[in-house]
């Protein structure tokens, strides 16, 4: 099973991938990607490669209101373990 430091390693990874200016710099969780001068199109590349690496999927709709890496990363964490389904998911009857 994936822990919550595996998700954050890879997210991390694919930003400073995606964002050449970030290669070598010490990354806060706390902050924004946008705040750490990621576009949006790098934002999108991030996740992406984010969850294919971790095979799993979330709903864009979800990624929508995630204001930091922390949250991103918890969202990811739960997904890839199981803690949580993706709102596209039909509620049970």
């Amino acid at each position: 099973m994936v822990t919550r430091e595996q998700v954050l390693e890879v997210v991390l990874r694919n930003l400073r991938d995606t964002v050449e200016e970030l290669e070598n710099v010490e990354i806060d969780p706390s902050k924004s990607m946008k705040d750490l001068g990621a576009n949006s199109l790098d934002i999108v590349e991030v996740v992406s490669c984010s969850m294919r690496e971790l095979k799993i999927k979330v709903p864009r709709s979800e990624l929508k209101g995630l204001a930091n890496i922390d949250e991103l990363v918890d969202l990811l964490h739960k997904v890839a373990t199981g803690q949580v389904q993706p709102a596209t998911a039909a509620p049970a009857p």
